[in-house]
C-alpha cells in the first residue's frame, strides 16, 4: 500500500519517494517490518493462546526433553503468515501476478493447516484432518498456480534471439533497454537446471507428442510437475517440523536463496550477465521473500530451543507451499532437491522407514527399522533400538541436532547459489 501511494504521488516533489521504486530497498523494508511485527504481535498472540490453553498433545516416544513441551502453545504460524501478508500489503506491487499468486498460497494453505490444528486442538483429535483431504486441498492450489502459469499472459520469460547492436553506453537504463531489444517474449515450458552449458531444460522434451498434441502434452506435463512440486514441498516441511526452530531455521535459509535468485531473475541485466533465465516482473517475488524470511527470523525469536510456540500445520505447511510456489515462479523448482535436500531427507526417511517396516513384517512376521525412529531427525535423539542404521551410538540433544541441520542447510544453499556458474 505504501509501494502504491508513492506510485500514486510519483508526480509531486517529495524528498525520498524514489527510493520505494528501487526492489533492494522495499525488501530490506520488508524484512525488517516483518521481524518487527513477528516480536511485537509474537508476544501478544503466544499469550492469547495460552490464556485458551491451546497447547500441544505430546506422545510419549521416549524422546529426551519431550514431555517437558505439553501444554506449550501451537498454531503460531498465525504469527507467521500475519507478519508476511502485512509486511508484502504495505511493500509490494499488488497488482504483480507473481506477488498475487504467492499471496493466495499463503492464506490458501495457511487455512488448511489452521483447520488441522483446529480439529487437533478444539476436537481432540490426533489425526486431524485426513491425509486424503489436505492432498485433495494441496492439488487443487498446485492446479490453480500450473493453470494461472500456462494461460496467464503476465507470465512470460524472455528468450535470448541473435542480433546486431551497436554499442551501448555506460548508463544502467540503455543497457536494460539495448539487452531487452534482444530478447523475445514468450510462453515457455523452460526452467532451469544444473550442470549444463545454458542451464535450461524444457518439459516438451518430454512430449511424445509433436504438433498442436504436442504443444498440449508439454503444457500438461508442466502443471503435474507444478502440483508435485508443491504438494512435496508442503509435505516435507511439515514432517521437517518436528524440532524446536528446526524447520523455522531451514526454511529462512531456502527463502535467502530464492529470493536472491527472484532479484536476479527479475533483474534483465544480471540475468543476462549471469548466462540465466530473465523473467519480467519476478523482482517483486524479492519483496515477497525479504518479508517471508524476516517473519521466520521473528517467529524464530520464540520457537528457538526452548520453544515458547510451535508453528503447527497452519505454519509448516503454508511454509512448504510458499517455498515450492516461488520455485516454480522464478523457473527453479528442479534445484529444489538440492537446495531443500533437508526436506527431501526427511519425507524419503519417513516413506522409507515405511515401506521397509510393512515390508519385514510381511516377509519376518516382524517389522525392522531402517532408521531408529523417523523422520531422520528424531533417529538422532533414539539410543538402544535395533535399526539397520547405528550411528551415532548415543542420543543427541535437541539444540545440537537442530543447529548441525542448519549447517548442512547453508552449505546446501551455497551450493545452489555456486550452480549458476557450474556448466
Amino acid at each position: 500500500m505504501i509501494y502504491h501511494l508513492f506510485e500514486f504521488l510519483k508526480d509531486a516533489d517529495i524528498p525520498g519517494q524514489r527510493l520505494f521504486t528501487y526492489l533492494s530497498f522495499r525488501a530490506m523494508f520488508a524484512s525488517a517490518t516483518a521481524i518487527l511485527i513477528s516480536l511485537i504481535l509474537g508476544k501478544k498472540i503466544i499469550l492469547w493462546l495460552q490464556k485458551r490453553q491451546i497447547g500441544e498433545e505430546i506422545r510419549d516416544l521416549g524422546l529426551e526433553g519431550q514431555l517437558q513441551k505439553k501444554g506449550t502453545p501451537t498454531m503460531g504460524g498465525i504469527i507467521i503468515i500475519l507478519s508476511v501478508l502485512i509486511s508484502v500489503l504495505l511493500f509490494a506491487d499488488l497488482t504483480n501476478i507473481y506477488v498475487i499468486l504467492l499471496l493466495i498460497t499463503t492464506v490458501w494453505l495457511g487455512l488448511l493447516g489452521f483447520a488441522d490444528d483446529y480439529i487437533k486442538v478444539f476436537r481432540h483429535n490426533k489425526e486431524g484432518l485426513s491425509e486424503k483431504g489436505k492432498l485433495i486441498a494441496q492439488i487443487l492450489l498446485g492446479l490453480s498456480i500450473g493453470l494461472t502459469v500456462c494461460f496467464s499472459n503476465e507470465i512470460v520469460v524472455r528468450e535470448k534471439v541473435q542480433t546486431e547492436t551497436a554499442a551501448v553506453t555506460e548508463s544502467p537504463e540503455s543497457q536494460a533497454a539495448a539487452a531487452a531489444e534482444e530478447h523475445d517474449v514468450v510462453k515457455s515450458t523452460k526452467t532451469t537446471i544444473p550442470f549444463v552449458k545454458n542451464h535450461e531444460f524444457d518439459y516438451k522434451w518430454l512430449s511424445p507428442f509433436s504438433g498442436a498434441m504436442g504443444w498440449y502434452c508439454k503444457w500438461a506435463i508442466y502443471v503435474a510437475m507444478i502440483v508435485l512440486v508443491i504438494t512435496a514441498c508442503s509435505n516435507g516441511t511439515n514432517l521437517t517440523d518436528g524440532m524446536d526452530g528446526l524447520a523455522t531455521g531451514t526454511s529462512a535459509i531456502v527463502g535467502v536463496v530464492l529470493g536472491i535468485f527472484a532479484y536476479l531473475s527479475g533483474n534483465i541485466i544480471n540475468a543476462d550477465y549471469l548466462n540465466i533465465m530473465y523473467i519480467p516482473g519476478t523482482g517483486e517475488i524479492a519483496v515477497f521473500m525479504a518479508a517471508f524470511v524476516g517473519a521466520l527470523i521473528g517467529f524464530l525469536w520464540y520457537n528457538s530451543y526452548p520453544a515458547q510456540v510451535f508453528m503447527g500445520d497452519t505454519g509448516s505447511l503454508a511454509i512448504g507451499g510458499i517455498i515450492g510456489v516461488c520455485a516454480i515462479l522464478i523457473r527453479k523448482e528442479l534445484l529444489l532437491p538440492i537446495l531443500c535436500g533437508i526436506f527431501l531427507v526427511e519425507s524419503l526417511s519417513v516413506l522409507m522407514q515405511r515401506f521397509w517396516f510393512k515390508y519385514t513384517k510381511k516377509k519376518y512376521g516382524a517389522g525392522r527399522r531402517i532408521f531408529r525412529m523417523a523422520p531422520l531427525h528424531h533417529h538422532f535423539q533414539k539410543e538402544n533400538i535395533p535399526a539397520a542404521i547405528k550411528w551415532p551410538a548415543r542420543a543427541i540433544p535437541e539444540a545440537k541436532i537442530v543447529v548441525r541441520f542448519w549447517i548442512i542447510g547453508i552449505l546446501l544453499a551455497v551450493f545452489t547459489i555456486a550452480l549458476l556458474k557450474i556448466r
